[in-house]
């Protein structure tokens, strides 16, 4: 039996959250780093449950992007994961629905980095076709190599925002994007 659970991170057990982490870990085959991890906590934390074992997870964490010179508070989209007996079969989408939802009713935006695209295209998510750049303390840093794998979520605050136009993203540990 599947059961979908919404909870922020400070209401997660800490069994909840070293379930988290080991998925993460298995479905990044030991990829998935502290700084990773990290940018995974402090948000809203949308999970699948069979049997009672996390079997899919999404986070949503605020961040703050700017398009252009406009700043939105954005719903960006960290640690999506199903575990590997279990893919194929629904459970990925499921979470990223619910992601959305959550996405469009407390964000201007939604984002996030991937190298797997398919997926969130079919759920109403679009590449983002202008430059991205990381915020730094002596100016933008331009991230040509992310550019590809940046995708957004528009709301109906961000309806008509021009997916051509710059993209930029704070500085952090780890990935910026």
């Amino acid at each position: 039996m599947t059961d979908l659970q919404v909870l922020q991170t400070g209401d997660l057990s800490e069994d909840d959250l070293l379930a988290i982490r080991a998925l993460m870990d298995d479905a990044f085959e030991a990829g998935f780093s502290a700084a990773d991890w990290s940018h995974t906590l402090g948000g809203t934390h949308v999970f699948l449950s069979d049997d009672g074992a996390i079997v899919s997870h999404a986070a949503v964490v605020e961040r703050l992007l700017m398009a252009n010179d406009a700043p939105l508070r954005t719903g960006y989209v960290e640690g999506v994961a199903t575990d590997r007996d279990r893919r194929r079969r629904g459970y990925s989408t499921v979470v990223m629905r619910r992601v959305n939802e959550v996405i469009a009713s407390t964000f201007e935006l939604g984002a996030l980095s991937t190298d797997v695209p398919d997926l969130y295209l079919k759920l109403g998510w679009e590449r983002w076709q202008g430059p991205t750049y990381v915020a730094m303390p002596e100016g933008p840093l331009r991230t040509e190599d992310e550019d590809a794998g940046i995708m957004v979520l528009r709301t109906a605050a961000t309806a008509e925002i021009d997916l051509a136009s710059s993209l930029t993203c704070e500085a952090r540990e780890g990935d910026s994007w």
